[in-house]
Formats: structure tokens, C-alpha cells, sequence
């Protein structure tokens, strides 16, 4: 590794590692025993020392493996044997110290030995072995050299672990870290003379200590994984250039990267380059901030810089820059794959993570906030793995894939920033899994101007506008995400944006679940959409789309709007439980709804109005409470095929100068009516099977004019065809029969057309109840619209809206002023009880409660445009 031009040979500072080998011994000390001749900085000698104790030392020559260990595995020193006690006048029967000085002592005495005199101590009996291992002893010794509050293993040349001593299963975690981490480079300012003023102090240990960084990286440069300890403190101004696996770690008590800054104000903090391929960097609080030079535009460094070629592991740092023209970690140029890991990249002033030029790596579990730009920017082909990220509070975007730019981000917590929480621009297509997307100040994703991109599985909810949009000819796959609680939609498609939006589950928003227009066209597949607070799907503005196999239910507004040029395929759709429309054709909605089932709405299956002209085709359409089919107001359509059946109200209610076809469907057991045609009405009716209905198959009413050609109208329960309130009609070649009213019923005044229509088989039963006497009530009650002949009887006193059936005033207005009125449809008021005049022929009075509404116009989106 190289820390700019001031590591060449005439350098200040290999100068400077001159002048430090040129002091005289203590500058730092040495465990590698008397044969050491080594002459780099600060190595002491320990030649003029005792014989005695250079004997000791000699015995640990053996290098770091044999010097800190246990006294199963080192022969027991002569030092320790009874020869040495001997020679030091000490008898075997007054081995007072071995064996009679309390424990506690003893581990005083110990705590003031050094690691190598404690390993030495261990080897002379039993007892002092298991008290030379006390826990104490080395967490002492650990703090004191590491300065690092808890143990730490190295698992492998570049992986680094902190553990809690409770939790790992050795019999002496903090002598295992401190031999871990024994052979270490040690910066920490002003030490080193502290060493050679106090060599005494640290006889026997072999540790170096540096004042700087740079000399640090130059003492380590022909070392395989070199480890360099950074001490508490702020280091400044240094170029430091990685190009070779050395691995630096904080090391201060307590929250270490709070205590080990490492700052710049005109050169990338950190850069690493080729040959660093396994350089480790742990653990700091790297800063990057710019001289305030207005005269001056700094170029666009960072805290981190990796370029090409490089895999360097990042981790647990705090980052932030203050460079408005630079990214806090910025990563470029192919085979860059560094891992980044446990990393804080925060409140900085441009992007947080920039990731660019086919560059790759995996980013986990690292937080990054609060940043003025997007809090990861990935661009031009780059590949990066992104796991269990948590980006949030930014000042722009979360995280923003632009100019083909892809990724894998999975399991990503992304919240609260100001613009989308995810945005996909230019042709990016990155895949987005298992993350939790909410909170967006704007919307969640955002993809525009051909991004693509899959999302898969995420949580996207609670964002101030749609969950997801999709605009300007992108085409992302949204699959498999649950969206919801939207302050506006959950899915906004618009301005020819394309997509795949498959096996979601969207509710519980503010407006539509999934929103189409202006000329946009995706396959809306396999979805849930439910529970909105507006409507399921609004297609409108020219908006297209396959709509297919989804469940659109329960929400507040109609299941599915289609308006304004629109002309979407639905097909295979579930619609039901709303509480409106189902499908609402309207202002010019046009496209084809087939193969799909349509129930139990509060309002009608399907609505078509002003101008709406959709294909209905091969549907299922039951359980309206308002009807099957309604069309109103110049509404038109093809319906073909349809199974229109128990519906609260009319089959399919057509009037206001509507003109659709209907042709093929059958219509059938409904709760009143099966085809209501009134106010203008008009449509062609064609080979249609209309059967089982409680009301007239078939009513025609109030200025209509229809067509009905080869229609099939029986076992109704009452009359096949009513015509009636000035209304006609072209009756050609229907057959009625079984009917339990009449076949064809024709009101006053009523002259339609009729050619080649059989009428047979009718149970005719208003006929037979006049024939015996019977008042028509008994037979229709309040539900029912007989049409027979209307009489008043002045009397009485009733008006025109009383009628009264022939059998009660040839019996209960018997010799009464009366007179007949018309003969249309009606129930009989005097059977009803609703006349003052008791009824003799019929039972308790029943209150009328017939009524018809049409359905609420829905509300229309104000979801924003977001260009």
C-alpha cells in the first residue's frame, strides 16, 4: 500500500521510520525473545538484561503460538523446578509461596505482571496456572493494551467479531482475544515515546506503536494480513492509500467508532485501489470535509473511494461527508466488489452510497439517513447485492437506480424520505425483495422514463401518495407485494406506462387500488384489491390494460370504473361484496368485460351511461341489490352471453334514451323483473332467455321502444311481456309461454309492433282470479304488477294512485259511485288495506315499499401527476 508521494524511498516519512530506528531501545518492546536483531522502529533489545531473566525470555523464543498459553503444552520451566528453588535458597518443606499464601494474594501479586511474566507464572505449579488464567487477570491485561470494552475473535484474516464474554463457550475468552490480536500495529499518537521514556515498565512485550497511520501502513507493507490498531483519537490530513491486504480496526473503549475519527478536507479520505483485494476497514467515524473555499470548487472526493479491481471489507463505520459534489462512499469500475457491512452513512450533503460503472459488492444491514440526496444512487450497469439495509430520512429520494443501473435489494426497511422511497429511471431494472417500503413523503416506487425493474414481495404502505407509479413507457413487474394504507392509491399507471402487476394484495387505501390512464396498458393479473376507502379499479383518460383473474372486492366506490375513452380487457375477474357499482361503464368508457363473476354489490353488477359502449360478454352477474346490468343516460353496449341471475331488482335495467344489444344471455330468478325498459328506453333484445323471474319478464314502460327478436321469456312469476305507460315496442318471433300472469300484456293505449311471436302455455292467473271472484291482491300482494283493469270509486273517495281491482268493486264498493280508469299494471289497494274501506276479500293491510334508485356517481381520482 502506498499513502501518496510521501511513501517513496526519500519520503518524509520512511525518513522518519529511520530516525525511530536510530533511537535508543524502549521505543516499544519486543516478546520475540534475546534473538531478535530486528531494527525497525522502536524495537527493543533486551541484550544488557539479566542473565536470569534473558533465560526466561529465551524459553518463549518460540514466537506468539508458545508464548501465550497453557502449562499442558509448555514444559514446566526451570525457573519453576526445585533446582532453581534451590539456588535461590528456597527448601521444598517452606514452600510458603506455592502453597500457603492465600488466592487472593496471589492474584494481586499477578495483576501487576505483563502478559508474557503471567504465561511464565502459569507454568510453575497446578495452582498457579488455574490463578494466572483467572478471567480478571487478562480482562485487565485486554483493556489495558486493547482498550477495547468487550472480547474480540478474528475468525479469519479479515473477519473481525466482538463478543459478549457470557455467551462463547472458552475458558478464557480475554486471553484468546488478547492472543488474537497480539501481533498488531498500534497507532496511537505520542505512545511511542511513552514506551522509550518508560521501557522498563514493558519489559518482555513486543508491541509497536505509531503516531500516524502513514507509518503505520509503511512499517506493515511486506506483511500478509497485517492488523493495524487505531487508538481513540482524531487523526487529520493524511492520504491514505490502500492497495494490499492490510486490515484496520478502531480500538477505544466503549462505542469505538465514536472515539477513532479519521478526517479529510482535500483528498478521499480512504481510497482503495488494485491489490487490496482483502483489505479490511472497521470500526471508525471517517469524515470528509471540504475546505470552505469559495475561490476554490474541491474536486468530488469522498470518505471512502474504491475503484476497480478492489474487495476491500467496510465495516461498522460511521460516514459522513460534507462535500456537495461528492458521495460519502462512492464505489466504480469493474470486478469493484467491496462488502460493506454495519456502516452508518449519515447527513450528508450529496448521495450517501454511490454505486456506479459495473461495479458490484454486497452492502448488509448498513443505516443510511438523513442524507440531502438519494441515500443509495446506482447507475450505469452496476450490480450490487443489498441486504437488510435500513434508508430513511433523506432529504430526496431513499434509494434511486438510474441509466441501467440493476441490484438485488432485499429485506431493505425504507421510510420517511422526501421524494419516493425507491425510484427507477432510464432503462435501471433492479430487483427489489422482502423490503418494507413506507412513509414516503411523495410515493413509494417510482418508476419513469423506461425503468423497469421487479418488485417482489414488499411491504409498500402508508406512503402520502400512490404506493407504487409507473409512467412514461416503463415497464416494471410488480408481483407479490401487499399495498396498502395509502393517503392516495396503491398502483398509479400513467402517461404510457406498461408493467406487470401480478398476485398482490392492495387495500385499504385512501383512493383506488389501482389507477390507469392516459394511454397506459399493463396486465393487471392474479390481484387482490379490496377494502379501499374509494374505488378498486379506475380506468380512465384512455387507459387500457388487461385486467385478469384478480379479486376486487369490499371496497367503498364502485370495484371497477371505466371512463373518459377508456378500453381495458377484463377478464376472469372476481367483483363482488362492494358496496356501489361492480363495473361502472361511464363519460365513454368502452373495453370488454368477459369470463368474469360480478355479485352481490349494494348497487348494480355492472352500470353503462353517457356514451359508454363496452363489450359484456360470457359474465356471471348475481346478487346486485340494485339489478344485474344497468344502462342509463345514452348508455349503449354489447351484451352476450351473460348469466344474469338473482339479483334484488331487475335482470338488466335499461332506460334514460339508452340503446344496447343484448343477444344470447340468460336471465333468470330474479327477485323482480327480469329486462325493465322505461323513460325512453330502447335496445335490441335477441334470442335471449328470460325465465323465472318474480316480475314480467320483460316491462316495457314510459316512451320506450325496444326490439325483441327470438327471445325465449317463460315460467315467470308473472306476466312474460308488459307494455305499458305510452310505451311500444317490435315484438318478432319470441316465444312466451308458462308464465303465471299472461303471455304478453298490453296496457291502454299500448299498440305495438308484433310479427311471428308465439304466446302458448301461460298459466293465466289474473284471468282465472277475476273468473272466480277473487281480489288480485291475494294473488300479487304488494310485490307484484298485475295488469288488469283499473277502477276508482268516488265514493271512497280514492284518487287516480288507489286502484282497485273489478272483483272489490263488483263486492266491497258494491252500489258505490265508481269508474274505470285504465288498464295497466297495478295492485290492488283496496286488498292491500291501504283504502279506509275495509276489504271483504282479502286479508291484513300491508304497507307499499316499493322503490328504484340508481347508483352515486363515483368520485374521481385526485391522485397527483408526477412528471
Amino acid at each position: 500500500m502506498m499513502s501518496s508521494n510521501s511513501r517513496s524511498s526519500t519520503g518524509p516519512m520512511l525518513r522518519r521510520s529511520r530516525r525511530l530506528s536510530e533511537r535508543k531501545p524502549g521505543a516499544s518492546l519486543s516478546l520475540n525473545g534475546p534473538n531478535n536483531t530486528s531494527h525497525s522502529k522502536g524495537v527493543y533489545h533486551d541484550k544488557d538484561r539479566p542473565y536470569t531473566l534473558r533465560r526466561k525470555a529465551s524459553s518463549l523464543s518460540q514466537g506468539n503460538e508458545n508464548i501465550i498459553t497453557t502449562s499442558s503444552k509448555v514444559k514446566r520451566s526451570r525457573w519453576a523446578s526445585s533446582d532453581v528453588q534451590n539456588v535461590h535458597g528456597i527448601s521444598s518443606e517452606n514452600n510458603f509461596l506455592q502453597h500457603q499464601v492465600p488466592d487472593e494474594i496471589l492474584i494481586k501479586v499477578f495483576s501487576y505482571l505483563l502478559e508474557r511474566d503471567l504465561c511464565n507464572v502459569a507454568c510453575v505449579c497446578k495452582r498457579f496456572n488455574t490463578l494466572a488464567n483467572d478471567l480478571s487477570l487478562w480482562k485487565r491485561l485486554y483493556q489495558s493494551v486493547y482498550e477495547m470494552t468487550l472480547p474480540l475473535l478474528r475468525p479469519a484474516p479479515t473477519k473481525f467479531k466482538f463478543v459478549q464474554p457470557d455467551k462463547v463457550e472458552s475458558p478464557n475468552i480475554w486471553k484468546e482475544s488478547f492472543k488474537t490480536l497480539y501481533n498488531a500495529i498500534h497507532v496511537k499518537p505520542g505512545y511511542a515515546a511513552y514506551v522509550y521514556a518508560n521501557h522498563k515498565l514493558f519489559e518482555g512485550r513486543e508491541i509497536q506503536y505509531y503516531d500516524t497511520i502513514e507509518e503505520a501502513l509503511s512499517s506493515v507493507e511486506s506483511c500478509v494480513y497485517p492488523l493495524i490498531l487505531l487508538h481513540e483519537g482524531v487523526y487529520s490530513g493524511e492520504w491514505l492509500y490502500i492497495d494490499s491486504p492490510v486490515c484496520i480496526l478502531g480500538a477505544a473503549p466503549g462505542d469505538i467508532t465514536d472515539s477513532v475519527i479519521v478526517e479529510n478536507s482535500k483528498e478521499s479520505t480512504f481510497l482503495f485501489m488494485e491489490g487490496c483485494e482483502d483489505a479490511y476497514l472497521g470500526y471508525i467515524s471517517i469524515r470528509f470535509n471540504p475546505e470552505n473555499n469559495q475561490n476554490q470548487q474541491h474536486h468530488k472526493h469522498s470518505c471512502i473511494e474504491i475503484g476497480s479491481n478492489c474487495l476491500p471489507t467496510i465495516d461498522s463505520c460511521n460516514i459522513r461527508s460534507k462535500s456537495q459534489v461528492g458521495a460519502a462512499v462512492s464505489v466504480s469500475g469493474r470486478k469493484s466488489a467491496p462488502t460493506i457491512k454495519n456502516c452508518v452513512i449519515s447527513d450528508c450533503e450529496n448521495v450517501g452510497l454511490y454505486i456506479n460503472d459495473h461495479a458490484e459488492g454486497n452492502y448488509l444491514d448498513n443505516e443510511i439517513s438523513s442524507n440531502a440526496l438519494a441515500g443509495i444512487w446506482v447507475k450505469n450497469y452496476a450490480k450490487p447485492i443489498i441486504r437488510r439495509c435500513h434508508i430513511h430520512h433523506g432529504r430526496d429520494v431513499g434509494i434511486f437506480t438510474f441509466d441501467n443501473g440493476m441490484g438485488y435489494f432485499d429485506r431493505c426497511d425504507i421510510h420517511h424520505n422526501r421524494i419516493a422511497g425507491f425510484e427507477v429511471k432510464a432503462g435501471a431494472n433492479p430487483s427489489v425483495v422482502n423490503c418494507e417500503i413506507h412513509h414516503g413523503q411523495t410515493g413509494g416506487i417510482y418508476v419513469h422514463e423506461n425503468g423497469r425493474g421487479e418488485f417482489i414481495e414488499n411491504q409498500i404502505h402508508s406512503n402520502t401518495f400512490a404506493g407504487v407509479w409507473v409512467t412514461s413507457n416503463s415497464d416494471p413487474t410488480i408481483r407479490a407485494n401487499e399495498i396498502y394504507n395509502g393517503h392516495q392509491g396503491g398502483v398509479y399507471i400513467f402517461g404510457e406506462g406498461r408493467g406487470l402487476v401480478e398476485n398482490n394484495d392492495i387495500h385499504s387505501n385512501a383512493l383506488a387500488g389501482i389507477q390507469i390512464r392516459t394511454n397506459s396498458n399493463p396486465i393487471i393479473r392474479g390481484n387482490r384489491i379490496h377494502d379501499g376507502q374509494h374505488g378498486g379499479i379506475y380506468v380512465h383518460e384512455k387507459g387500457k390494460g388487461l385486467i385478469i383473474e384478480n379479486e376486487v372486492y369490499s371496497n367503498t366506490l364502485a370495484g371497477v370504473w371505466v371512463t373518459t375513452g377508456s378500453c381495458p380487457e377484463l377478464r376472469r375477474n372476481r367483483i363482488h361484496s362492494g358496496k356501489q357499482v361492480g363495473v361502472y361503464f361511464y363519460d365513454n368508457g368502452h373495453g370488454t368485460l368477459e369470463e368474469n363473476d360480478i355479485f352481490n354489490h349494494m348497487y348494480s353488477g355492472v352500470q353503462i351511461r353517457t356514451g359508454s359502449n363496452p363489450i359484456i360478454r360470457r359474465n356471471k352477474i348475481w346478487g346486485g341489490q340494485n339489478g344485474g346490468i344497468l344502462v342509463y343516460n345514452g348508455g349503449l353496449g354489447v351484451l352476450e352471453y351473460n348469466e344474469i341471475f338473482d339479483n334484488a331488482m331487475a335482470g338488466v335495467w335499461i332506460k334514460t334514451d339508452s340503446n344496447p344489444y343484448l343477444k344470447h344471455n340468460k336471465i333468470h330468478d330474479g327477485r323482480d323483473g327480469g329486462i325493465c325498459i322505461f323513460n325512453g328506453g330502447r335496445g335490441v333484445l335477441e334470442e335471449n332467455e328470460i325465465f323465472r323471474n318474480t316480475q314480467a319478464g320483460v316491462l316495457i314502460s314510459s316512451q320506450s321502444h325496444p326490439k325483441l327478436k327470438r327471445n325465449k321469456i317463460f315460467d315467470g312469476l308473472a306476466a312474460g311481456i308488459e307494455i305499458t305507460n305510452n310505451a311500444t315496442a317490435t315484438l318478432e318471433g319470441n316465444q312466451v309461454f308458462n308464465n303465471k300472469f299472461a303471455g304478453i300484456c298490453l296496457a291502454t293505449g299500448v299498440s305495438p309492433d308484433m310479427k311471428d311471436n308465439k304466446v302458448y302455455g301461460n298459466k293465466n292467473a289474473i284471468e282465472k282470479a277475476v273468473k272466480y271472484g277473487r281480489c288480485l291482491y291475494k294473488i300479487s300482494s304488494y310485490t307484484s304488477y298485475p295488469m288488469h283493469d283499473f277502477y276508482r270509486c268516488k265514493t271512497c273517495n280514492t284518487t287516480d294512485r288507489n286502484a282497485i281491482c273489478v272483483n272489490c268493486i263488483r263486492r266491497c264498493h258494491a252500489g258505490h259511485v265508481v269508474e274505470f280508469v285504465t288498464h295497466d299494471r297495478f295492485f290492488c289497494d283496496c286488498g292491500a288495506g291501504t283504502l279506509s274501506h275495509q276489504c271483504q276479500l282479502a286479508g291484513e293491510p300491508t304497507k307499499d315499499t316499493d322503490t328504484l334508485y340508481d347508483s352515486a356517481a363515483p368520485i374521481e381520482s385526485h391522485t397527483l401527476m408526477v412528471n
